[in-house]
């Protein structure tokens, strides 16, 4: 998929909207500082030792392909990084996507292609950062060219937003910015801050205890935040996670053939990616949700710990939706395998339709539908 294109969509977005609609580069030293950063505060990191779901469904040992589905509609979720990410995706791509669901992340761009920002400012707040305001300007400035798509799409788009009590990697009034920016343009924003959640994906199948910030950082808060996110973004209350054995098939693919120039490691990007199809997807149309893990918790480092704790798969078998789950990888200026939302790897583009990794995950998205 060339850069700046829009992978276009012939279903959905119609919520009041009109139709016809297309579907700071680092240096070594810099890279090194991020590090020693990271090592001392534990700022960016998500993850760390492997503790996969027993229900787990064991992915293909050899990569396949994606096929093709029916795919009705497609919505983002993600955490931290993958937060920030699902974020840029949602805004560049709103033709696509209907609405996304973010534990812990800040508005859209908010480190402005700095690491410096991205670590005290969004994630921290010992430095100032733009405002809800400034950077929703800056994304008509971007929509006017060609960028990212119309911030009318954005309208009426259910955006469902999570931040524990005790989450202190990423600061309330960062994670009440992306909320302000939401609702700035008209969207439908659903945002719990009711937990006593720390840094993590919180779900029914994860084993830290709901306030810790620790490894491998999907948390258990004796509540089912997937079950709301769900329901809000798809506009209804959803079926019940199934309790049985799951019926569907992980299946493993090579990113390389989505990354840009075939080479998935140059934009920090494992070599695999995964997603999970229920058996009623084999026909049919399905919904597609893209659910993008933070950092420290890619299959590299976890296996499939966050796929199967993240309590999304259980939720596919009897919604008829399709998870793909793309991976990241570790790299010299991302020691901890986050996804790109401060501009590291020269990527000046990471926020918008151009941006390698989002090049990449709506290579997969489109391979998906079709």
């Amino acid at each position: 998929m060339a850069h700046g294109t829009s992978c276009g969509r012939t279903r959905g977005k119609t919520r009041g909207r009109p139709r016809g609609k297309t579907p700071l580069t680092l240096t070594t030293t810099f890279a090194l500082a991020l590090a020693l950063a990271l090592a001392l505060t534990g700022a960016l990191t998500l993850g760390g030792t492997t503790d996969a779901a027993a229900a787990a469904p064991t992915p293909a040992p050899t990569p396949g392909e994606l096929t093709p589905h029916a795919i009705e509609s497609t919505y983002v979720s993600g955490v931290s990084s993958g937060g920030y990410l699902a974020d840029q995706l949602h805004v560049a791509h709103s033709a696509v996507f209907e609405g996304a669901g973010i534990f812990s992340a800040g508005a859209y761009d908010c480190a402005q292609g700095s690491v410096n920002t991205a670590l005290y400012a969004c994630m921290d707040t010992y430095m100032p950062r733009k405002s809800p305001a400034q950077l929703e300007q800056l994304t008509r400035e971007r929509a006017a060219a060609g960028r990212v798509d119309p911030v009318v799409n954005l309208a009426g788009d259910p955006v469902w937003l999570y931040h524990g009590g005790n989450d202190r990697t990423v600061d309330r009034p960062v994670n009440d910015d992306l909320g302000t920016y939401h609702r700035d343009f008209g969207a439908d924003v659903s945002y719990d801050t009711s937990s006593a959640a720390g840094h993590a994906w919180v779900s029914p199948l994860g084993k830290v205890a709901c306030a810790a910030t620790a490894s491998p950082y999907v948390n258990t808060c004796g509540t089912d935040p997937e079950r709301s996110m769900l329901s809000h973004l798809f506009g209804a209350p959803v079926n019940p996670a199934t309790t049985a054995p799951l019926d569907g098939t992980l299946v493993r693919f090579d990113q390389n053939r989505h990354a840009p120039g075939g080479n998935a490691a140059a934009v920090s990007m494992g070599k695999d990616g995964f997603a999970y199809v229920p058996k009623a997807c084999a026909g049919g149309p399905c919904r597609l949700m893209v659910a993008l893990h933070g950092c420290q918790q890619t299959y590299g480092q976890i296996g499939d710990t966050f796929m199967a704790q993240a309590h999304l798969n259980e939720y596919a078998d009897t919604n008829r939706m399709i998870v793909l789950y793309p991976q990241a990888t570790t790299s010299l200026d991302n020691p901890r395998g986050c996804w790109n939302w401060w501009g590291y790897g020269g990527d000046t583009h990471y926020a918008d339709k151009a941006g390698k990794q989002i090049t990449a995950i709506m290579s997969m998205v489109k391979q998906l539908g079709g």
